[in-house]
């Protein structure tokens, strides 16, 4: 069997189960438990001080009063007039008068210049015949002095004892312990709510001792589990979206090839139609069925091009041309040249990319902004930044526009499939759709929002080339 590490970090025998007793006082608050700790410490302390101070101090007392004895003894001896015996009880007279003793009188008539002690009182004889001198000691006054020693002792300890449990209960222990634990219980009972805005503990209230390195360890502790839950979510939120892609793809690829033929058909038959029909309303009626024909088939590309994976052979590619570019073919629109544009990329914004998908990415964001701007007065404009974040380097091309925005409903999912409030719900709904997979596929991120002054706002940040 192993041995552990007490506190000290010496080895020991393994831990053991608390006892009884052990588990019954586990059982109270921690308050309570202090409060007996301490109680009992100070009791103990006091009670050790009491009884180790008071027999030293007797014992001084008695050897003071062996000292007096022996000095007052030799003053005794001299005449009356001659020593102040004024602060003892001091009486001539005879034996019986005085309280000597049979054994004292003999004592004195073998011994005439000694003393004889009968508990605090000195005897001895005096010149003439059957008479005797007596002085008493205070003895009471030593009494007395250990008296007042035993209350004073126990008055101080006393006082001291409460003024120590007063302190250590009403200002040390709350404020660096009860105060600490209570903020703790509160905080875990607020992530045990999930209530993520009052589960940390303030920094204020942190001291540098070891409950203090606890509660910054929890709070640490605490912040990474929630930022792994948030990745995790993350994580589950993408692994669902890019099932659910999946399964679209593989229904937009089936959709797509049973509608491409009879489209196809249908469309030469129009068109043949169109070169044979001399009537004007006949025309008029071709024309009107070669556009709907038309939309399908652009509705079904849209369906091949979401589902199909393309290789990702990349270069550099410099972005003003690419936008240039993508810009000539939403122009065909008849509505772009009441529309103004503004091409603001930087000539050396440079990215790592695929040229011919990078331009479907400007194209969808493009048509977007110009289904969105009025046909008097509208403006788009991409302008371009570079940057840097995580140690790499970023350029970041911004469209803009100044139509009415997005509304806030739209926002959270600009970029799903087929959601019928998109900005590009006028086209096959999938624009931004295949528009951030592009972007994701090149490492970059797409990211909408609305303008302060007006106007919607879309982000593409992709890595920049060295």
């Amino acid at each position: 069997m192993s041995a552990e590490r007490n506190w000290l970090g010496n080895k020991s025998m393994p831990a053991k189960p608390p006892s009884f007793l052990l588990r019954a006082f586990g059982g109270l608050k921690v308050r309570q438990k202090l409060a007996i700790l301490h109680n009992v410490f100070f009791f103990v302390l006091a009670v050790s001080v009491y009884v180790s101070l008071i027999p030293l101090f007797a014992s001084h007392l008695d050897a003071a009063k062996e000292r007096e004895f022996r000095i007052v003894s030799q003053v005794f001896g001299s005449e009356p007039q001659q020593t102040d015996l004024s602060a003892y009880e001091f009486r001539e007279g005879s034996a019986q008068a005085l309280g000597l003793t049979r054994d004292g009188q003999e004592f004195l008539a073998r011994h005439p210049g000694a003393f004889w002690q009968d508990h605090d009182n000195l005897f001895r004889t005096v010149k003439q015949p059957g008479r005797y001198r007596r002085i008493t000691l205070p003895a009471q006054f030593y009494n007395s002095a250990l008296r007042r020693a035993r209350f004073s002792l126990f008055a101080a300890l006393g006082t001291i004892y409460i003024l120590s449990i007063v302190v250590l209960e009403f200002i040390i222990m709350p404020q660096y312990v009860y105060q600490p634990l209570k903020l703790m219980l509160k905080a875990d009972s607020a992530t045990q709510r999930d209530d993520r805005d009052h589960e940390m503990i303030d920094q204020r209230f942190i001291l540098n001792d070891e409950i203090g390195q606890i509660m910054r360890s929890r709070n640490t502790t605490v912040a990474q589990l929630r930022r792994h839950e948030d990745d995790l979510a993350g994580a589950l939120q993408r692994l669902e979206e890019q099932d659910r892609l999946v399964s679209l793809g593989m229904l937009s690829t089936s959709v797509a090839h049973e509608l491409n033929t009879p489209l196809a058909v249908l469309q030469g038959s129009i068109e043949k139609l169109q070169e044979t029909a001399k009537d004007g309303q006949t025309q008029e009626r071709l024309t009107r069925m070669l556009r709907v024909t038309q939309r399908l088939r652009k509705i079904s590309e849209g369906l091949v091009d979401f589902a199909r994976v393309r290789k990702r052979e990349t270069e550099r590619v410099a972005l003003r041309p690419i936008v240039e570019e993508s810009w000539n073919l939403v122009a065909i629109d008849e509505k772009a040249a009441a529309v103004s544009f503004t091409n603001d990329v930087s000539e050396v914004a440079s990215v790592v990319g695929n040229a011919d998908r990078l331009v479907q990415v400007f194209v969808n964001l493009l048509r977007n902004a110009l289904l969105a701007v009025s046909s008097g007065g509208g403006e788009i404009r991409v302008e371009s930044r570079r940057f840097q974040r995580g140690g790499r380097e970023w350029v970041c091309c911004t469209v803009v526009d100044n139509g009415p925005g997005i509304p806030p409903d739209v926002l959270p999912n600009m970029f799903e499939a087929f959601v019928t409030t998109r900005l590009d719900a006028r086209g096959t709904g999938l624009g931004l759709t295949v528009a951030e997979g592009i972007v994701t596929q090149h490492g970059g991120t797409i990211c909408a929002s609305n303008r302060a002054s007006g106007g919607a706002c879309l982000e593409v940040m992709l890595p920049a080339a060295p």
